[in-house]
């Protein structure tokens, strides 16, 4: 081999090791501010958040529903009629997913990735996942569907599947 073909190859490599970089930080991002999930959730007219305290038997459901301890004390979430908004966050593979979940009379309306911190997984944000959600219910404490995973993003989809169903359960506790 030559010196030139010697540094085409490291020119090449460079570039991919480049394109393997930035295709991974695609995927992390703030797609939507909570305060800016509120405000098309509610029309512009964000209730008061509300609290449910985080003891008792209510911290073990949690964690049998998560797979593992809550570590907070509390959790907010914000109710208008029959509308609540949950702002619940889980861990992907490594780092933690925030989720927009909005529930009407006991089913989802609608789940929103608003900030994926991962470098992998982010493909559960697209309306052709999330729509599996749409108008899902706890029967027990799993959902009343089977939800089909995306190759490559099984953990951000477990983390989405549990957020969910914890929104859905923390609803018979609010006012």
């Amino acid at each position: 081999m030559n010196i030139t073909n010697n540094k085409a190859i490291k020119v090449y490599f460079i570039g991919l090791v480049l394109c393997f970089i930035t295709a991974a930080s695609f995927a992390r991002g703030v797609y939507q501010t909570d305060e800016g999930f509120l405000a098309e959730t509610f029309n512009n007219a964000v209730p008061k958040s509300k609290v449910l305290w985080v003891k008792g038997d209510l911290r073990h459901s949690i964690a049998e529903i998560l797979g593992h301890n809550y570590l907070g004390l509390r959790i907010r979430y914000w109710q208008q009629d029959a509308r609540t908004v949950w702002i619940l966050e889980e861990i992907g593979k490594v780092k933690p997913i925030t989720f927009g979940i909005v529930i009407v009379a006991g089913k989802v309306e609608k789940v929103v990735v608003l900030a994926f911190r991962e470098s992998r997984g982010d493909e559960i944000r697209y309306p052709a996942f999330t729509r599996q959600f749409k108008q899902a219910q706890l029967e027990g404490n799993q959902l009343d569907r089977h939800i089909d995973g995306i190759s490559g993003a099984t953990l951000s989809v477990r983390a989405m599947t549990v957020v969910v169903q914890l929104a859905l359960y923390l609803e018979q506790f609010t006012e």
